[in-house]
């Protein structure tokens, strides 16, 4: 029988009632100190149909933080925050996971602690921008971590990971995607270290295998996710050199760890598919070779029928959808019936209050 988009599916240890991610947003909306807020946890409880929920991106330090006002997981009134959104979620049935973050060089002098210089793997500056209290501003100018601390960037993953259970999330799923700290690591086109973190690719890799290893000694396997881009060239991350030879040798790493789920975005994040020639399904494969009991998730404009022919077809095991969530909170029920999607309002995606946030109607509201 062909599996369906609407069926159930096992990931790790947690039982998804349908195979529809709903996938990190960043939304701006966290309170002082970085402590997720009441209208957070209504929010994520609107979308509990979702199969899975993957939270926003959270900083798993003050060092990580790269963005005005998103949420963070160091603190103790910050995981006390979070437990009032899995309460939400785990109340309707929902599963969630926290994505754990560290933007690295993605991040503003104003947003760091004491206005010290964001962290990376190098010294150069990116040729991008975040949102500070000014507004879009250029990103500041970073500087390399040193040998001796990446003992502490690892600790501080696995200190989140810890707390994220201990505020009620299901699993977490590590941050590797979009030119943020680990993959500032990983690509060549980043990456300039002559030490054991650069030149090779097992070199480059070294980082976020040891930060997925720690967490996996955390929380074990069952409750650990990744994400992964490939091919995308936000925040000024060219791909690297030999994309394909590193990502399967990454996936392949992965899936002899028996991770829960890897998720991949295609192509240009929130943009074109078909950036560069990369080839997704032998990354799946990799990953499946090792660990066939591993949910590959697939991302980026999937469209209802895209989403059901992939799993149809058994490319996929779970299809995410982003921005169509922020809009319809009931995703699930309109994609089950082929209803039509309400668009969103651009002006209300980063900060601000419940309005193009909380008030989107659903199907049954709206009628």
């Amino acid at each position: 029988m062909t599996t369906s988009l609407f069926d159930p599916v096992r990931l790790g240890k947690v039982e998804c009632a349908n195979r529809i991610v709903m996938a990190p947003l960043t939304r701006d909306r966290a309170g002082p100190h970085q402590v997720p807020t009441p209208l957070m946890a209504t929010y994520y409880g609107q979308r509990a149909g979702a199969g899975l929920i993957v939270s926003e991106a959270t900083q798993i330090s003050a060092e990580g933080q790269g963005y005005l006002d998103t949420p963070g997981i160091y603190s103790e009134a910050q995981v006390a925050g979070w437990r009032r959104v899995t309460e939400a979620v785990h109340a309707k049935g929902g599963k969630i996971v926290l994505q754990l973050w560290h933007v690295g060089r993605i991040s503003h002098v104003s947003l760091q602690p004491n206005g010290q210089s964001p962290v990376s793997s190098t010294a150069t500056r990116a040729k991008a921008k975040t949102f500070t209290a000014a507004g879009f501003e250029d990103v500041s100018a970073p500087r390399a971590l040193r040998l001796e601390e990446m003992p502490r960037i690892v600790a501080d993953y696995r200190a989140a990971a810890r707390h994220a259970i201990d505020a009620g999330f299901d699993g977490v799923e590590i941050h590797g995607a979009n030119n943020y700290l680990l993959e500032q690591f990983l690509r060549d086109s980043i990456n300039d270290r002559t030490d054991a973190y650069g030149g090779s690719q097992e070199n480059r890799a070294r980082l976020m295998l040891e930060v997925v290893q720690a967490i996996v000694a955390e929380i074990g396997a069952a409750r650990t996710g990744i994400r992964l881009s490939p091919m995308t060239p936000v925040n000024d991350g060219a791909p690297d050199g030999h994309a394909q030879g590193l990502y399967e040798y990454v996936v392949e790493k992965l899936g002899a760890m028996q991770l829960a789920f890897i998720h991949v975005i295609e192509g240009a994040t929130g943009g074109a598919r078909d950036v560069g020639s990369f080839d997704y399904a032998a990354l799946r494969a990799r990953f499946k070779d090792g660990n066939a009991q591993g949910v590959w998730i697939v991302n980026n404009g999937y469209t209802r029928t895209m989403a059901i022919d992939s799993i149809a077809s058994g490319a996929a095991d779970m299809v995410a959808f982003g921005k169509l969530f922020i809009s319809n909170p009931d995703l699930v029920e309109r994609l089950r019936d082929d209803a039509a999607l309400a668009a969103l309002d651009p002006a209300t995606l980063y900060g601000g209050s419940a309005h193009g946030y909380t008030d989107y109607p659903s199907l049954g509201t709206a009628a």
